[in-house]
């Protein structure tokens, strides 16, 4: 990887509808950046306790948000800036609220495969526009295939515990850092920004960045001045 590249490591959960809208708003703040940069995508659980198999979507968000009506209120207000950022959101399709962690196993296995990208956003049209259960193994190995990743290899993992430990540790991690919301934004290890940030402003903290990596490349190339310690030999210490 180049030294000017910037890293954006993203911590989000697939059943995040403001993270697939931040995916979109960063898409855009690297256009407008024109920086080099590498993305990321971290693990993160906004609801842990849901069970593997899922559950009944109008419990959960009656369960969550108290009742149909506040909840309805809520998903109107997202589907607006999801079409302001090109997402057409159809909340009727989904009939399950997954427990996410295979699939943030899946995301970590396409990292290595190089379209960790690909499949996320495959994941979150999958799930938001499509409505499709994400419980399914079948369903994940069917998209992991799509992404260009071995169908029977994820099929195979999917049914094991390989990184179940790995994927809890890392979103452990996250917790133990501060996140408690998602999207967050870790941009080069040292600005984080929580939220579906305007792209405007994600752009502004990539070029940011990307200054900073600059002047510290360069600082390290430039000749160390010679201090007045260097030119002379130090006085003695005055005697009491």
């Amino acid at each position: 990887m180049d030294s000017e590249t910037v890293v954006v490591d993203v911590i989000s959960d697939i059943m995040c509808p403001w993270c697939f809208i931040g995916m979109k708003r960063l898409n855009e703040a690297r256009a407008a950046a024109q920086v080099p940069v590498m993305v990321r995508w971290r693990p993160f659980q906004l609801d842990p306790t849901l069970p593997r198999e899922g559950k009944d979507r109008s419990r959960y968000l009656t369960d969550k948000f108290g009742s149909e009506s506040r909840a309805q209120a809520i998903l109107d207000r997202i589907c607006e800036a999801g079409r302001e950022a090109g997402i057409a959101f159809a909340f009727d399709r989904i009939k399950l609220s997954p427990n996410t962690l295979d699939c943030h196993r899946l995301i970590r296995w396409s990292f290595h495969d190089n379209v960790q990208e690909r499949l996320v956003n495959a994941l979150f049209n999958a799930y938001f526009v499509e409505g499709v259960d994400l419980t399914d193994n079948a369903t994940l190995a069917a998209i992991a295939r799509g992404c260009g990743m071995d169908a029977a290899l994820v099929s195979h993992l999917l049914e094991t515990d390989t990184d179940m430990a790995e994927t809890r540790a890392e979103i452990e991690t996250a917790q133990q850092i501060g996140v408690t919301g998602v999207p967050c934004f870790i941009v080069n290890g040292q600005h984080a920004v929580m939220g579906a940030q305007r792209s405007q402003d994600l752009a502004a903290i990539i070029r940011k960045a990307a200054d900073e990596a600059r002047n510290e490349a360069r600082q390290a190339l430039d000749p160390v001045p010679e201090t007045d310690a260097e030119a002379s030999p130090p006085r003695q210490p005055a005697t009491v």
